[in-house]
């Protein structure tokens, strides 16, 4: 069978969404080397009519400015691709939002949600016929979620929930086109620290700790082509094995029923740091 990056070939179509920066516009940039036929979404019509103008491809380039939350956005959407008899090979779901607040806040846990969970289910909802029951060429979904999704840490709970819940569907996603249509592979793309709009805070370049967008699509090609569906991002200052450490760690307050979140607890503050350092897992994946 065919390696998932197969997917990246000339006159295939593309659809990203969060594509007019930061991840969205490296994996749009990605897939334009590989002559692919573009579609980018994003909700900044100017910065998506500057990310088209950086984008050199042999493909087409089109852009459609629209909200993820939205779904009648997306019944325009999914008119507008099909109008021409096109159906989708690549699909990025990315576009996410990243504020912060408080328990009070109802709002804040409403616009994370709809942007960065429902925007993801409204796209795999619409465009879902395009990639079950493929027996043709090899076809791709991507979803990026965070690692905060996964290991949890305090301070923003509601993009944690969020991210968590985008892992839960894409794990969901993966297993049953697996079996109604394995020649569509399905990805979870987890950057690590990131220097892109979402990120940046204070900085005006990137500090020396962070990857590039581009790093991260370099290695999402790398592990695509490693039939993975966990794509764990390292950055600069936390390779795999640290990240494979704070994941068991976190997965052991269930298994051990310590305080949740415990890693950043008092209480639990040394013995955590002392059970990492002593933890061996085995063989690592190869970066």
């Amino acid at each position: 069978m065919a390696a998932p990056t197969s997917v990246f070939r000339a006159n295939a179509t593309a659809l990203i969404t969060g594509a007019a920066s930061g991840v969205g516009l490296a994996v749009a940039k990605l897939c334009a080397s590989h002559s692919m036929n573009l579609i980018l979404v994003d909700n900044n019509t100017s910065q998506l009519s500057e990310a088209k103008s950086t984008i050199q491809s042999k493909g087409s380039v089109d852009t459609h400015p629209m909200d993820v939350s939205s779904i009648n956005d997306w019944h325009q959407l999914k008119s507008s691709v099909e109008k021409n008899g096109t159906k989708l090979d690549f699909l990025h779901l990315n576009a996410g939002v990243g504020p912060n607040s408080d328990w009070t806040d109802n709002a804040y846990f409403h616009k994370i949600f709809d942007v960065n969970f429902f925007g993801v289910v409204n796209g795999i909802n619409t465009f879902f016929p395009h990639f079950e029951l493929n027996d043709g060429e090899q076809k791709a979904v991507v979803i990026t979620g965070s690692k905060q999704g996964i290991t949890n840490p305090p301070g923003n709970p509601a993009y944690n929930a969020s991210k968590s819940a985008v892992k839960t569907v894409a794990e969901h996603l993966s297993f049953d086109l697996a079996k109604s249509s394995p020649k569509t592979s399905v990805h979870l793309l987890v950057p690590g620290w990131t220097f892109t709009g979402l990120t940046r805070g204070s900085h005006t370049s990137k500090p020396d700790g962070a990857w590039s967008a581009e790093q991260v699509a370099d290695h999402l090609y790398k592990k695509m082509g490693e039939s993975k569906f966990y794509v764990i991002c390292p950055d600069n200052d936390v390779d795999w094995e640290t990240d494979r450490k704070r994941m068991t760690w976190t997965m052991g307050d269930i298994v051990y029923e310590r305080q949740p979140q415990s890693r950043w607890r008092d209480e639990y503050k040394d013995e955590a740091a002392r059970t990492m350092e002593k933890m061996n897992l085995g063989a690592k994946q190869a970066d």
